[in-house]
């Protein structure tokens, strides 16, 4: 039950979570103290976290926060009323306790998913002492002011709901536009796990100023999803430089050169790794040397394989899917990762690229290409 916090950790050790946390969330000079301030007035924020078709990956990534850690997290920031994982009650008094809370605390608590959620078989796929997960989600919305929807699979669907998609997995913010459950204020911090900062920062900043971070149009927040992987990246040097790795122990890949030729898909993934870092800001999958795969974005189990440069799609894909594949082995690296925000018109494009006016655009396109990537455009235009 939620209740105004003891003070468990020294007030250094605070202050140092709270300027760690403004900063990740790249709020204004003096914001940390006014964080600071709030959190230590605040009373803890009830908080139901309900796991679905998931891995635990993402309770995983939460233990190993270290801005706050999660024992400071659960003492000074949040009351953790239900947790599957990490609940001490177990059967019916885990379930009692979940109940509780949501008459309690209805209209005022943190509803926190992590995992996809089943819609074939009327949800039968997955249930929850005997209750399906589309119904369970659906009554702790009803109690819920906002809604925190922890990797992957809760906002996009994940790897459950890559095709053939068998249970009918969607994520939060598909069902809620379908109707299926009710709408709430919603935050997306995808990632296969998120990263473990990103988590305990958002929850902070709702605690501390009492509304959520400002999000982009996929309900991201912007601060830690505002950028892709690639342009903060630790190799980005050695790709304008035009050095490759070609396998993974070659002599390139040894000296710290670009993994885009072994599939990393940094250039279109939007998420803060390369900004905040994992274990602790020791190092991300890049700098160890392994490629994005891409696990923050939308669909990210089908777009092929995780160790190949994105190619145009085979025979059989549509032309826009063509277009798309173009756009993304060969725009994102000067342009935005999102074509909607291509300043150019779609129908100027190709005219440039066949004209070879701008220095920059050192690759050619045949008309055929040229055609799929102008349709690409054209659909991803609102």
């Amino acid at each position: 039950m939620a209740s105004p916090r003891t003070p468990r950790l020294s007030r250094r050790a605070f202050l140092k979570f709270c300027a760690q946390a403004a900063a990740l969330l790249a709020l204004p000079p003096g914001a940390a103290r006014l964080m600071a301030a709030a959190l230590a007035r605040t009373p803890r924020l009830p908080l139901v976290w309900l796991s679905f078709q998931e891995c635990t990956g993402c309770t995983e990534a939460l233990t190993r926060s270290e801005a706050p850690s999660l024992e400071r997290l659960l003492f000074e920031i949040i009351s953790l009323d239900y947790h599957h994982t990490l609940q001490a009650a177990a059967g019916a008094a885990a379930e009692a306790a979940r109940e509780r809370t949501l008459k309690e605390h209805a209209g005022r608590l943190l509803l926190v998913v992590d995992g996809s959620v089943p819609t074939a078989l009327h949800g039968a796929c997955s249930t929850i002492a005997g209750e399906s997960n589309l119904s369970l989600l659906g009554r702790c919305l009803e109690a819920a002011e906002a809604v925190v929807a922890v990797g992957t699979c809760a906002a996009f669907g994940g790897l459950p709901a890559a095709a053939p998609n068998p249970t009918g997995a969607m994520g939060v913010a598909d069902l809620m536009a379908q109707g299926k459950v009710p709408l709430r204020p919603l935050v997306n911090l995808p990632g296969c796990p998120p990263v473990p900062e990103v988590i305990s920062a958002v929850l902070a900043h709702r605690v501390a100023f009492g509304h959520l971070p400002e999000l982009d149009d996929r309900a991201r927040p912007l601060a830690l999803y505002g950028e892709t992987v690639h342009e903060r990246c630790s190799r980005r040097g050695h790709y304008e430089a035009g050095r490759f790795a070609k396998q993974f122990d070659d002599e390139g890949a040894r000296a710290g050169w670009c993994l885009y030729e072994l599939g990393c898909k940094g250039i279109t993934t939007y998420n803060a790794c390369a900004t905040r870092k994992w274990n602790g800001g020791t190092s991300t999958p890049i700098e160890s040397g392994h490629p994005c795969l891409g696990c923050a974005e939308p669909g990210f189990w089908d777009h092929g394989s995780f160790y190949a440069q994105p190619t145009p799609a085979a025979s059989g894909a549509t032309r826009a899917e063509q277009g798309r594949a173009l756009y993304e082995g060969n725009c994102v690296y000067c342009h935005d990762a999102d074509p909607t925000r291509l300043r150019t018109l779609p129908d100027q494009v190709a005219e440039l690229l066949r004209g070879n006016s701008v220095r920059a655009h050192r690759f050619k396109l045949g008309e055929d290409d040229l055609a799929a990537l102008t349709e690409y455009l054209k659909e991803a235009k609102p």
